[in-house]
């Protein structure tokens, strides 16, 4: 079995696949002072509760959080035995990329280029909803050429309620209608129908340098919300990162 870890700056998602299917997939904090025994107690309790053996073949895993790969890297040693790979450009897996300098597309964005291509032909628009909100274009030969990167919502959100004295924490949820009739209703109007037209407006200038016909797939933790938010996302895919953490350790390994 496979074991795919993806680790972003606040959650690390983990996969475990058995060639055919995800057996299971768990979502946790991201903490880079985590030992790898603390790491080791924590999965070892999720395989059982999955009723899953605690035995794992290879380790592929991508990540932005320089402490999470030392400890990952000690959990493949210690605990599973087991060879790892780390997923750190386009060049490691066959992927054309078209970015200046190459190295510096994060390994979650190659990811999310792979796992798209594996299930739709270019040009595709990934929107990952993460701490950052992320899209990563791939053109119509196959080609990574690059994306954009706005502040995640929960940043953002969390920036402005920081920065002002009178405004109260909201929950983020999508209002019944964009005029607000109460302090909390206007942020939420503000915040996630803004935040999806914002979206839809970049996708379409995208689309358009593309030449039109993209398809454009939302994955991360808000993608399933922006999805029926954003009349520009066509389908939400819940594991694509971890998929192209799949195709990325079929090509390494």
């Amino acid at each position: 079995m496979l074991l795919a870890i993806d680790a972003g700056n606040t959650q690390t998602v983990y996969g475990v696949w058995d060639g055919q299917n995800w057996l299971a997939t768990w979502r946790r904090n991201t903490d880079g002072a985590e030992t790898e025994d603390e790491l080791a107690v924590w999965l070892r309790g999720l395989f059982e509760l999955s009723n899953l053996p605690f035995a794992i073949d290879r380790i592929v895993a991508a990540t932005v959080v320089p402490p999470i790969q030392a400890s990952v890297t000690r959990l493949a040693e210690k605990w599973f035995k087991a060879p790892l790979v780390f997923l750190e450009s386009g060049d490691q897996v066959g992927l054309a990329v078209d970015y200046q300098p190459k190295n510096a597309v994060g390994p979650d964005r190659i990811a999310n280029a792979l796992g798209a291509l594996q299930k739709h032909k270019g040009p595709i628009v990934v929107v990952d909803f993460g701490t950052a909100t992320t899209f990563d274009v791939v053109d119509s030969n196959n080609v990574y050429v690059g994306g954009a990167i706005l502040p995640g919502i929960e940043v953002a959100s969390s920036a402005l309620v920081g920065r002002t004295s009178r405004l109260p924490r909201f929950e983020l949820k999508a209002p019944e209608t964009a005029i607000g009739k109460t302090t909390v209703h206007s942020l939420q109007s503000g915040m996630m129908l803004g935040y999806a037209g914002a979206i839809d407006a970049l996708a379409g200038r995208i689309d358009k340098e593309l030449g039109g016909g993209s398809t454009i797939i939302s994955t991360g933790g808000l993608g399933q919300v922006f999805m029926d938010l954003c009349e520009s996302i066509q389908a939400y895919d819940k594991t694509l990162t971890l998929d192209g953490l799949v195709v990325a350790a079929q090509r390494i390994f």
